[in-house]
């Protein structure tokens, strides 16, 4: 059973976004799976790697599309990005000296709370202002 599940009522109505939302939502999983199974923590760290590499990526895509759509919560989403790879690059730090459990359980409970929280609330604002600037 998956960690996260895509469900439709996390699409933001940008096709691009959703299916960026529904890999790091595949990677999220990626990570529990490797964390259940006992993977070493040099697979675990690569996993956790790539997660923070294609969150940078992604959140780069949504803050173009804000300029091109001239979004007025552009700022603000912004800084939730911010903040999220400070905790997340701290985690990432911690993650390769801290005990394995109990790290384990907070950085997965805290990638699925943000990002579904995110999605739902901030993400699901920028739709209808990018849908009117012809981005789908």
């Amino acid at each position: 059973m998956d960690f996260m599940t895509w469900t439709n009522d996390l699409s933001v109505s940008v096709a691009v976004l959703d299916d960026d939302h529904k890999k790091l939502i595949g990677i999220i999983n990626q990570l529990h799976y490797g964390i259940m199974a006992g993977h070493k923590r040099e697979i675990l760290g690569a996993v956790l790697g790539h997660l923070v590499d294609y969150a940078r990526f992604h959140f780069a895509r949504e803050e173009e599309f804000f300029l091109k759509a001239d979004y007025l919560a552009a700022p603000t989403h912004k800084m939730e990005h911010e903040s999220f790879i400070s905790r997340i690059s701290n985690l990432q730090a911690r993650f390769k000296s801290a005990p394995a459990v109990m790290l384990d359980l907070e950085l997965m409970s805290f990638l699925r709370n943000w990002l579904v929280t995110h999605i739902r609330g901030s993400d699901k604002k920028y739709g209808p202002c990018l849908n009117a600037h012809g981005i789908f």
